[in-house]
């Protein structure tokens, strides 16, 4: 929501960027949180930018065993039998034969609906 005059509230500090703002409050990141659980990662530099954005902070690659061990090895992949591809074109050609069937039929009802509706009309 915003407001006529275009202020802010103090709620809205937290969430304007850094260099932006009425007042030095604006220009400094939120304070710092402890974490609550997990890791927190590399201690913080020694010296804090005054202001802007100071980068990510430093990674820490993973320690050298960190993945688990592999107890069980997957069976490998079956093989397909062979299809028969002269076979699986004629299933086609009677698929398509029988769809094409259907909707020769399905036109030739609606043009004779079509015909008896518009004989009515005229007649």
């Amino acid at each position: 929501m915003t407001t006529p005059s275009g202020g802010s509230t103090p709620d809205d500090d937290y969430w304007r960027r850094p260099g932006t703002g009425d007042g030095g409050t604006a220009d400094r990141p939120p304070p710092a949180t402890a974490p609550t659980s997990g890791y927190a990662g590399p201690p913080p530099p020694a010296t804090a930018p005054t202001s802007g954005y100071a980068g990510p902070p430093p990674s820490v690659p993973p320690p050298a065993g960190w993945r688990p061990p592999v107890h069980l090895e997957p069976a490998p992949p079956r093989h397909l039998p062979p299809q028969d591809a002269a076979v699986l074109d004629m299933a086609e050609q009677r698929s398509q034969r029988v769809t094409y069937g259907f909707g020769a039929a399905a036109a030739v009802v609606l043009v004779v609906l079509v015909c008896l509706l518009c004989s009515r009309l005229i007649f």
